[in-house]
Order: C-alpha cells, then structure tokens, then sequence
C-alpha cells in the first residue's frame, strides 16, 4: 500500500551557545536521518525517552521545525516546496493534538470560539451552519450533547474533556493525518483509555490516519498497528506492534518494553529485568559507533568503533543493530515468550 505521509533522511540542526558573530557555535542533531512511513488507514506510534527527538519530528511534520535536510512528502508532493495556497491545504489535511490540553486551549475563547475560527478560516461551512457543526463535532468525540458546551471556557473543563475538545478542533478540517503529541500523557488511567479508544473509532469511522508520540510503550499496544523507536535523534527499530512487542531486535526496543509496569505482582516479580542503567549522551556529542553501546548490556568492540545502519531484518522488520539476529539469545529477552500477556 503507497505511503500517505512520507519521511525520509530528515535532519533536525539546533543552534547552541557562540558568542559574536556565532563564534563557538554547536550544534545539536535533533533529527539525523529520519525515515518513517505513514500508509492510510494506520494508527503508527513513535516511542523513545525524552530527548530522542520525537516532538521535533511531529513539528518538523507540521511544517513548525524547518528541515536542515531531507524531505518530508505528503501524497507524493515535497512539503518544502508548497506554496501558499498549498500549504493551506496541506496544514487541513494534517493537524495536530498537542500535549497539554490546556495551554492549547485559548483561555478566553469559549468552545464555540475555538473551533469556529478553524471552520472559518477553512471555509468548511457557512457562517448560518457554524453551532450547528461545532455541536456536532462535540458529539463525535463524545462531549454530549454538543450543544451544552458550547458556550463554556477551558477552565470550566476537566482534563480529559479539555484532550477532546483539541481532538475536536483537529477533526474540525477534516484531515486525513492527525499527529498526537504525547496527547494521553497528562491524563488518569480511565481517561487515557478513552482517548485512546476514541482514537481508535475515529480511524475506523473516518478513515482518520494517527501518528502517535508517547514515551510510553504501555499505551501504544492495543491501539498501534506499526512502532517506530527513536534514540538520540535517529530510529534504531520499526515494526509491526505486536511482533516487536514479543521479538524486539534492538536492545533499546528491549529495555523500553522491560520498563512497562506488569499489574499482576506475582507475575512482576517473576519477568523482573535489571533496568537500563546510565543516561543518554549529550545530543552535542554522540559517543561513535552505535549511539546506543555506552548504555547496550550485549555491546561488543564493533559497537563502539562502527555506526550500525537500519536495515531490514526478515519481512517486515527494521533495526540498527550489528547483532539483531542474534535478540533470541539476549538474557534480557529469556522471559518473553508467546505466551507473555498483552
């Protein structure tokens, strides 16, 4: 199936220190080389700790980070290069939820307020049809009845009901892509599984495509069709949710899985692992060879001297690592098996 949103090698440069004239000037890669694949109809999630550059690759999407090279292409056309006109509709069909859905959230606009003004600047609907929409997209993400919020502030909201009001406003456009900025993170377990779920009924009903950014493999589980892991601003893993869940081929991949909380005790106690020990380096200076071998518990002297590419490990399967076909004998992996509950 051909791609809806493409990514491909994206660079990410930031800027750092220098005195005059930039003098002393260090820059970090916050990006470096990123590809990802969207195809229609996925819910795809990108995973990694804070810092590996998974916000700078949501907003390098939007068009918010400009690229220091690479491409980002939606239905085949080169973003970058889009006039105005174009890019008008292209920020229609790609929107995003952000993280905090509060500070989103414009604090002296009523509900009806917000998600108007992105019906009238997209001529979605005529000015007579505009409550009437807003209350009808309140129905949709499960803010009902519609008509009864209209005319509330954000404060008058809670946490979760905030997070569908921003799901609102994207829906507002139609899009077709909807990129998700840790947009469960702030939220209670009960709400997060809403959202989540709501997620998921959006997909099947509108066709809406979702690129989900957490930092939480627990969440992304029962929603995601494809993960793409990122460390220190490159993906070292992609693949199918449920195959990279019980078979990680990237130690990294292997230690986030390890740090998802178990709720049976028993059972906790028995797939115990030793935590990933030590801190990411400095973006400003990577360690060479595999960013990842300071901190790998199966790292050898290749890791350290050569920079592993991504490449294709059996079907449908990515990783970055000189060792990924060797994951079934890794001791950290002995306790997953098929039978290792979802």
């Amino acid at each position: 199936m051909p791609s809806l949103l493409e990514v491909r090698d994206l660079d990410v440069r930031f800027p750092v220190g220098g005195g005059w004239l930039g003098r002393g000037r260090r820059w970090v890669r916050a990006l470096d080389g990123v590809s990802v694949d969207v195809a229609p109809g996925e819910i795809v999630a990108v995973v990694g700790e804070s810092g590996c550059g998974k916000t700078t690759l949501a907003r390098s999407i939007l068009g918010l980070v400009p690229p220091s090279a690479g491409s980002v292409r939606f239905r085949g056309a080169e973003v970058s290069g889009l006039d105005r006109k174009d890019m008008l509709a292209y920020r229609r069909a790609v929107q995003m939820v952000f993280q905090d859905p509060f500070d989103s959230l414009n604090p002296r606009r009523t509900v009806f307020g917000t998600l108007a003004r992105s019906l009238r600047i997209h001529g979605i609907v005529p000015q007579a049809e505009m409550r009437a929409e807003v209350a009808r997209l309140l129905d949709r993400v499960g803010l009902s009845p519609g008509v009864a919020f209209l005319d509330r502030y954000p404060h008058q909201f809670s946490g979760g009901q905030r997070q569908r009001i921003g799901i609102a406003r994207a829906l507002a456009v139609r899009p077709e892509v909807i990129v998700a900025d840790e947009a469960v993170s702030a939220l209670d377990i009960s709400i997060r599984a809403q959202i989540l779920s709501l997620m998921q009924r959006l997909r099947d009903e509108l066709g809406v495509v979702w690129l989900f950014i957490t930092h939480d493999l627990g969440v992304v589980r029962s929603v995601c069709d494809r993960v793409v892991v990122m460390y220190l601003g490159r993906v070292v893993e992609e693949g199918p949710t449920e195959a990279l869940f019980r078979r990680p081929r990237h130690p990294y991949s292997t230690a986030l899985i390890n740090a998802c909380p178990v709720p049976d005790p028993v059972l906790a106690r028995a797939l115990r692992t030793e935590p990933l020990g030590g801190d990411p380096p400095s973006p400003l200076s990577p360690p060479p060879g595999c960013r990842f071998h300071t901190r790998c518990p199966v790292a050898r002297r290749v890791c350290a001297e050569q920079d592993p590419p991504l490449r294709v490990i059996g079907r449908d399967r990515r990783a970055a690592c000189h060792f990924a076909e060797e994951a079934e004998s890794w001791p950290m992996l002995a306790h997953l098996t098929e039978d290792t509950p979802a």
